[in-house]
């Protein structure tokens, strides 16, 4: 499950899919597991749910770069684009409403082109969380 967003600008709109990350740790009990993993530049927490384990990515770049870090782990974790979640925000949702999408297009989202284009698939699970319009 990787928490899209801008790194150095936490607490922001755009954001929110970090925001989300930070979250579910806390849900999970793992809050406090966070480490910093240079092998793909991002913030990783390890969690098993109901016998499942997730792998918590939040990518320690820019948006536009995220899906290198996302890339990077998935070789690392051997996971394939099915197997991955991308948490991000959506400008055409309201405030707080969200929606889960099935593959398909980046819709103009630069952080979600950016997994697209380094995984080489367009399969990945989308959580759009509505930040609304300026």
């Amino acid at each position: 499950v990787a928490g899209l967003g801008n790194y150095g600008l936490r607490g922001t709109r755009h954001s929110v899919g970090m925001a989300v990350l930070d979250r579910l740790a806390r849900q999970l009990a793992v809050a406090e597991g966070w480490r910093a993993d240079k092998r793909c530049c991002a913030d990783v927490a390890l969690a098993t749910v109901h016998g499942l384990e997730l792998v918590l990515l939040k990518p320690r770049r820019f948006m536009n770069l995220n899906g290198l870090s996302v890339a990077s782990a998935a070789e690392i974790y051997s996971l394939g684009p099915q197997d991955i979640y991308l948490v991000h925000d959506d400008l055409d949702k309201a405030l707080g409403k969200v929606a889960i999408k099935l593959g398909g297009s980046a819709r103009g989202h630069n952080g979600v082109q950016s997994c697209i284009s380094a995984l080489h698939s367009s399969e990945m699970t989308r959580l759009r969380v509505g930040i609304g319009r300026p």
